[in-house]
């Protein structure tokens, strides 16, 4: 099954905005648990500095009370030194729980009421103190013996009492809230786990299901590529087997030509020329201008008679079939010496192969030269035979002014068919050539035996 692409990309951007929802998600209750967290510390912290003062307030106020009954008993002024530390604390104090509790703050009522009770007592124990200094023994004892300081004291212990319950509540609730904020983001951080392993699950189906498309399209896409390419090689097969029979039909169109050539024209041209021999013969001492026009009319028999020599052989060399193929080749060198004034050099080594391999041979050597005398501007030519184990190899090189192989086209200078000649009969052509350097064309080309057992 093959996925559309839009309906992918579509799937793709849904993972994408999922994972980007979860992990702003996942960022957003980090940092409001963090922040409610630390709210809360920071309101624990500042119950406890409350809580602190108001403990502090009270130790202050009892010391205060035993520095003065310590001097109201004994008269010893050293008692007096912890009671004036305390009193000058207990001011500090005061100010400090002030600025704790604001004006519309519900603990700041009590706080009023604990600060008139602490100058009330402040005020009764300055008293006391000061009648002791005076030698007032009556006056100092009667405000010791009554419940005045007890009754300050006690409303001092109640109200103190109550702001550290207050705050003692309130650092609980801070508390409460800092376990609530860490369950909420642990309750938070699972969900966002479940819904990204649920979004890993789907992309996970998702790349798998995708892979399996891909894997089916791959295989889709391999089958009909296997099957272009057994249609191209069958077409090419085609093509080669239908290109190998035209050519052995224009070799047979060439000999059949060639034997018509030499059979009729041939017979024709003779013939010709015996009656213009019977001619002069009979006329004995004909006049200069009849001689002269017998003279002419021989040459022309003759040079006919020579270039349908030259025709046939050109399409089907008798020296191949009566002298061999290394003396067809030397005569074809000769005569191409002859009539381009290009020199020939030839080793030429004797070989055992089958007619049609022989002609092919011919062929890419008579193709070759006619090649140099046309394009090559070449002044030496190079033709070289070499027989070896099992195949041989043609070579044909000339210096002239050379080409460049890659991009010189396949069909020029009649490459395309040299190659298809010796690929039909199962050999390689390489042709190498640069600008300036001249060419090299190298067949190699399979002996029978070794061909036959190639292919058995």
């Amino acid at each position: 099954m093959k996925l559309p692409s839009s309906f992918r990309s579509t799937r793709g951007a849904i993972s994408l905005v999922l994972a980007l929802l979860a992990a702003l998600v996942l960022i957003g209750i980090n940092e409001t648990g963090y922040h409610q967290s630390a709210r809360a510390l920071e309101r624990i912290e500042e119950y406890t500095r409350t809580r602190d003062s108001v403990n502090q307030l009270l130790q202050n106020v009892l010391d205060a009370e035993t520095g003065s009954r310590g001097y109201l008993l004994t008269g010893d002024p050293r008692y007096l030194e912890p009671y004036n530390a305390a009193v000058a604390e207990l001011s500090h104090n005061l100010e400090k729980m002030r600025s704790n509790y604001p004006a519309e703050a519900p603990e700041s009522a009590t706080l009023a009421q604990l600060t008139r009770n602490v100058q009330r007592k402040l005020a009764e124990m300055d008293l006391s103190v000061r009648m002791r200094k005076q030698g007032n023994e009556e006056a100092w004892k009667f405000v010791l013996m009554t419940d005045i300081g007890k009754e300050h004291m006690d409303a001092i212990r109640s109200q103190a009492g109550r702001l550290t319950q207050s705050a003692t509540a309130s650092m609980d609730s801070a508390q409460s809230q800092v376990h609530q904020s860490l369950r909420l983001a642990r309750l938070g951080i699972a969900l966002v786990a479940a819904a990204a392993l649920f979004a890993f699950a789907l992309y996970l189906r998702q790349t798998t299901r995708l892979k399996l498309a891909d894997e089916q399209q791959q295989a889709a896409l391999q089958q009909e590529r296997d099957l272009l390419e057994s249609q191209v090689r069958e077409r090419t097969a085609s093509l080669a087997q239908l290109a190998t029979h035209l050519q052995q039909v224009r070799e047979e169109e060439r000999g059949h030509l060639a034997r018509e050539l030499h059979d009729e024209l041939g017979a024709l041209l003779t013939a010709a020329k015996l009656d213009v021999a019977r001619l002069k013969s009979k006329l004995g001492t004909p006049q200069p201008e009849i001689t002269q026009r017998l003279q002419h009319l021989t040459e022309t028999l003759n040079s006919g008679i020579a270039l349908k020599r030259r025709i046939i052989e050109d399409l089907r060399p008798s020296s191949l079939a009566n002298l061999g193929l290394t003396a067809a080749l030397e005569i074809l060198a000769r005569e191409f010496s002859e009539r381009s004034g290009i020199e020939v050099a030839s080793s030429l080594e004797a070989v055992e192969l089958d007619e049609q391999v022989q002609l092919t041979v011919y062929r890419i050597v008579q193709e070759s030269l006619t090649n140099v005398g046309k394009y090559a501007e070449a002044t030496q030519v190079g033709i070289s035979l070499r027989d070896y184990s099992n195949h041989v190899e043609v070579e044909i090189r000339d210096n002239g002014r050379g080409f460049d192989v890659g991009t010189i086209r396949p069909s020029t200078h009649g490459l395309a068919g040299m190659r298809h000649r010796v690929e039909a009969a199962g050999g390689r052509l390489t042709v190498h050539s640069r600008p300036g350097t001249g060419a090299r064309i190298l067949a190699s080309l399979p002996k029978p035996a070794a061909q036959a057992a190639a292919a058995a």
